[in-house]
């Protein structure tokens, strides 16, 4: 079988993860890298004059603003497991949804897709009831936005029966389970420090979509964005030399929303 070129690919981080007057990660640096820019709505981090300047900087760099929505979870960073009613959840979803796309308007933006964060990510990706919670808070947000997910999650499927624009993701610095799954962060493997690893994994998804899992088995990914975490060592020379290999590789690399 012959090979699968994709010409575009997006290139997303995880940005404006800060809280009151700390920072985490280069964001200024980040968004002269990457296309689309998952701003945190703060539910895990983030707040209203953070999320600001986060609209603002990418607003000027023509980089697509995606609300980053989130269990509210700011002690844990979202990453905590958490058994919310789904109607509540979808009235906090649509809460963080409408709060950045205030932000981005007055920023001169929008709010051009969402993402789902941390623990959220993964629930939804097998839990039907909860991924429903958060198809049903953006579809009433704004019918046919787009949505990044796993590929082959619920949450994709649910939101494409919704008339919502479903659109896979991999990640350049993740372990894969031969499921096709992330591999929870306190077990090993889960986070790759090899740049050199991490650049060549991220070619292979984006040409090839495929990758190999941690147990050595290959596993198919269709993704149009591929996300390059903002809060790891090097994050930044990391993404330089991630959008560089895909460029080499005949890649181009724009924003995901509106293909």
């Amino acid at each position: 079988m012959a090979t699968v070129v994709r010409a575009t690919v997006d290139l997303n981080a995880d940005l404006g993860e800060g809280f009151g007057p700390w920072r985490m990660g280069d964001d200024a640096a980040l968004l002269d890298v990457v296309t689309s820019a998952n701003v945190a709505c703060g539910f895990h981090a983030g707040g209203p004059s953070i999320m600001r300047a986060t609209c603002d900087a990418a607003v000027a760099r023509g980089v697509a603003i995606g609300a980053h929505v989130s269990y509210r979870d700011l002690e844990g960073f979202g990453r905590r497991p958490l058994d919310v009613p789904a109607a509540e959840l979808r009235d906090q979803v649509a809460y963080q949804l409408g709060a950045l796309d205030a932000v981005a308007r007055a920023a001169g933006g929008r709010v051009a897709y969402c993402k789902p964060h941390g623990a959220l990510y993964n629930r939804i990706a097998v839990d039907a009831e909860q991924a429903g919670a958060v198809v049903g808070a953006v579809a009433g947000f704004a019918p046919g936005l787009p949505v990044l997910g796993l590929p082959g999650s619920v949450f994709l499927d649910l939101a494409a029966r919704a008339g919502l624009v479903p659109r896979g993701e991999a990640f350049a610095d993740r372990g894969y389970t031969a499921e096709g799954r992330l591999v929870p962060r306190a077990q090993p493997g889960a986070v790759l420090h090899d740049p050199a690893a991490v650049v060549a994994r991220s070619v292979a998804m984006a040409r090839d979509r495929k990758v190999a899992s941690v147990d050595g088995a290959e596993v198919a990914v269709d993704a149009v964005s591929l996300c390059v975490h903002g809060d790891t060592p090097g994050a930044v020379e990391l993404a330089r030399a991630v959008r560089a290999a895909l460029e080499d590789a005949g890649l181009a690399v724009a924003p995901f929303a509106g293909r």
